[in-house]
């Protein structure tokens, strides 16, 4: 690793100053990194730079040629998927279903459950503002090895695609989606 030597700093300012980047400094100089260039220029305190002239004007870009005829390149990616092609009969969106209203499912007070009263054997769905007199837990029996009766696992376990529709559902009306 070479030192920083007064001959090899007048020469960091010189680059410095000519608006070169560091990597291009250390390679000049030889026997040093980029990071080793930057921290010197901070240690110095160099400013001042004077930026490489740019083209005001935006570059036009060269309209892209299918690279199958009747395909369109759509580079689009949704989750985990890999980007891919589709077809111009493919691009236009499918109506998708209404999602089905939730319903609340109405307890009775004698099968309702506190936090004292909570088991293995009952619902734990909360229900209520926590802070008001009127929050309990459904307490009903939950479904095996869930901690939820079947009607709140339905709320609860969403198939993924369902998921994904109401998101796409809600940011085409604005509204935004809370995934539970």
């Amino acid at each position: 690793m070479a030192t920083w030597t007064e001959d090899r700093v007048e020469m960091l300012k010189k680059l410095w100053a000519e608006g070169l980047s560091a990597s291009q400094i250390a390679t000049r100089l030889g026997g040093v990194t980029r990071n080793a260039v930057i921290g010197k220029v901070h240690r110095l305190g160099l400013s001042g730079r004077v930026t490489p002239s740019r083209n005001s004007r935006p570059r036009a870009s060269k309209p892209r040629q299918p690279s199958h005829p009747g395909r369109v390149n759509s580079y689009r990616s949704a989750g985990a998927t890999a980007l891919k092609t589709e077809t111009a009969a493919q691009t236009a969106p499918l109506p998708e279903p209404e999602p089905a209203p939730l319903r609340e499912v109405q307890i009775p007070p004698g099968e309702r459950a506190t936090i004292l009263t909570l088991s293995e054997k009952t619902c734990r769905w909360p229900i209520g503002d926590p802070s008001s007199d009127e929050f309990h837990f459904c307490g009903r029996n939950p479904s095996a090895k869930m901690p939820y009766c079947p009607e709140h696992c339905q709320i609860a376990y969403q198939p993924i695609q369902d998921r994904r529709r109401q998101k796409r559902a809600a940011r085409r009306t604005g509204l935004k989606f809370a995934s539970g």
